[in-house]
């Protein structure tokens, strides 16, 4: 292995790798382990070490909990409860102040981590001379158990801590601490949403790129936290006799407790309450409080069918009953019959002709748009107002995966932003079409624009107006990238009164 230099950071010296025309360091710890006493607080900077750290390898990432997809993309490993540590992948390690772009990663804040091989940072590095950071932060009960006035949004925290490591040492790695793009994709997604709204979080990033982001649940609940603590034989708000709980029993009561139903997919989330968040990010955008920071946020057209194709309670929905069975699953979303009816007609008369009216796809278009696209367009509005470097796009390309049922799903595009299309789980959702590199391309190259200046334009795509209003402007992303206005704006006017 071909070493580096040896640099000097606040934490302590360490040296890392050379790979080919890269300089990569990996399990580089921000925080001090999170276990004992310091379980669910705060995390607490890294004491500086003393000798040279070989950052040659990942560290482990945070305790697994389970999603369905985790049978298609495997379990990562090693997971522990010492999981602060991030990784940087830069061209050099010279005083260039090249952009930043730090990755948060998805997987419902239960699964996922930096390590996962589809967001080494390589290829994006290598396309832009950019340096790219990846996280490690804590997840599910151990990142976001809620406790008043005891624990909240620790998770959280961590990812601030690890934006502050990059603010104060990133330019020893070649790159510029006042040019930080924060970007994720899911729980990552609505984590860049909820940290432009965290007072501590102010400063320590410029821009914002987020996939995929559901929308931000306002509900202060302290249930899905009393729950596991029942499960594991501790009462209610003994935080104590919880940190003495291994995180193996831990993870298993959470497991449990998630699937007692669909709906808890994000029971633990960062949570708006007190001092950390406390105000709604829309809010936040819509009062202007965001208005220096440039703002990419977009969805894949069916989101909602990686979910769908992978769950039972799905699969028995036929057209002799459709209407009925839509209903019902918009009634477990809040929202009544009489305005179920009214939306079910819009979306039928809106989709015909264009795309299917069928029950399944009914579910899946409502769904997408319930989760994810309606609470992208509210952002895009607030933001619009006070940033003109706003921007839509929209996914459209189709997975060939499941016989053509996944669609442009959820996460589809994820190897895209990467072009890692060789990650672990991904050649059955991908395939190995030739136009796949081509579509690559042009997304790096626009996330890299917008990293880079604000603005995603470049020369391979036609231009993307910035969001308003009016126009509504979206880039669809297929094999050809095309600008068109109001896209699906029939749909997107029919959750107009609905609050999610």
């Amino acid at each position: 292995m071909n070493k580096t230099d040896v640099i000097d950071t606040t934490s302590g010296k360490m040296q890392g790798y050379k790979e080919e025309d890269l300089v990569i360091f990996k399990g580089i710890p921000y925080a001090e382990p999170p276990i004992d006493e310091l379980r669910f607080s705060p995390p607490v900077p890294k004491n500086r070490w003393e000798g040279v750290l070989e950052a040659t390898k990942y560290g482990p990432c945070s305790y697994q909990g389970y999603t369905q997809l985790e049978d298609f993309t495997g379990k990562l490993q090693p997971e522990s409860e010492d999981c602060l540590n991030l990784n940087v992948w830069t061209p050099n390690i010279d005083n260039k102040k090249r952009p930043v772009m730090f990755w948060i990663h998805g997987g419902a804040f239960l699964m996922g981590g930096g390590i996962d091989p589809m967001y080494d940072g390589s290829a994006l590095v290598r396309r832009g001379d950019i340096v790219v950071v990846t996280i490690n932060y804590r997840l599910g009960a151990l990142g976001y158990s809620y406790i008043p006035g005891v624990t909240v949004n620790a998770g959280h925290l961590d990812q601030i801590l690890a934006l502050k490591w990059v603010h104060d040492n990133i330019e020893l790695f070649g790159g510029d601490p006042n040019n930080v793009t924060i970007f994720g994709e899911s729980a990552g997604g609505y984590s860049v949403v909820a940290l432009a709204a965290m007072p501590a979080a102010k400063g320590l990033f410029h821009r914002i790129i987020a996939q995929s982001a559901p929308a931000i649940n306002p509900e202060v609940t302290k249930k899905p936290t009393k729950k596991v603590m029942r499960m594991v034989g501790v009462n209610t708000g003994d935080i104590d006799a919880f940190r003495k709980i291994s995180p193996e029993k831990i993870i298993a009561a959470q497991n449990k407790f998630m699937a007692t139903d669909i709906l808890n997919l994000l029971a633990f989330r960062p949570l708006i309450e007190g001092e950390t968040l406390p105000i709604h990010p829309l809010k936040v955008f819509q009062n202007g409080n965001c208005k220096d920071i440039d703002f990419m946020i977009g969805s894949n057209l069916e989101e909602a069918k990686l979910f769908t194709a992978l769950s039972p309670e799905f699969s028995n929905l036929n057209s002799a009953d459709g209407d009925k069975l839509i209903m019902g699953f918009l009634g477990r979303l809040g929202i009544d019959n009489s305005k179920s009816k009214t939306m079910i007609d819009i979306y039928k008369q809106a989709r015909e002709g264009k795309y299917s009216t069928d029950a399944k796809e009914m579910v899946n278009a409502l769904l997408t748009d319930y989760i994810f696209r309606i609470s992208t367009i509210r952002l895009l509005e607030a933001q619009s107002k006070h940033q003109t470097n706003t921007y839509n796009y929209m996914f459209t390309w189709p997975s060939p995966g499941l016989n053509g049922e996944l669609g442009a799903c959820h996460a589809l595009e994820l190897p895209f932003v990467f072009n890692n299309f060789d990650a672990p789980g991904f050649q059955d959702f991908i395939g190995n079409g030739q136009d796949l590199e081509a579509i690559s391309y042009k997304m790096m190259d626009a996330w890299i624009a917008f990293a880079r200046t604000g603005n995603p334009n470049h020369d391979g795509i036609p231009h993307w107006p910035s969001y308003d209003v009016e126009k509504r402007s979206s880039m669809l992303i297929n094999k050809e990238f095309k600008v068109t206005e109001k896209f699906l704006d029939e749909e997107r006017a029919a959750w107009d009164d609905i609050e999610l």
